[in-house]
């Protein structure tokens, strides 16, 4: 990912407010598969996808940080609290699902994973191309995850 923005980019609050949105959004996942992993210790799928997810959510606070948007009312260190009232309902729900049983937990974060891609391909409409260029690569990552809990769930049944 660049350092800088793109020389001629200049973002909207709108798209500022879309910035801060999906840093908040890697954070609710990340978030949830810590949850899910401490609840469900021996699915090693949560653990790894707490290690990619930290990476998005540092990607996406990278692009914060370029285009000056403030994430200093974001702890990360604090699971489960988001500056979004949205995001923490959605947080609670996620887990509220998964604590059902481990495959209601996998199938949940399947559905964090198709969630992500289409905000992902929301979120980049008219955003500079150093932006799309991350959030493509969130959107792989995210189509990654899509295949392991895939895998994992199909192991679970």
């Amino acid at each position: 990912m660049s350092s800088k923005p793109d020389s001629t980019s200049v973002l909207t609050e709108e798209q500022k407010d879309m910035l801060f949105f999906i840093y908040q959004e890697e954070k609710v996942a990340r978030d949830v598969y810590i949850t899910l992993g401490k609840i469900y210790n021996s699915e090693n799928t949560f653990r790894l996808m707490q290690i990619t997810e930290q990476r998005h959510l540092d990607c996406a606070k990278k692009l914060c940080d370029i285009y000056g948007v403030d994430t200093s009312s974001v702890d990360e260190s604090v699971i489960g609290v988001f500056e979004s009232p949205v995001l923490t309902m959605l947080y609670d729900t996620y887990i509220e699902k998964g604590k059902s049983s481990l495959r209601d937990a996998l199938e949940m974060s399947e559905f964090i994973g198709a969630s992500d891609v289409d905000m992902l391909e929301h979120a980049s409409i008219g955003m500079p191309s150093d932006v799309v260029s991350v959030y493509e690569k969130l959107k792989k990552g995210n189509i990654n995850h899509l295949n392991t809990f895939h895998t994992s769930i199909s192991r679970a049944a």
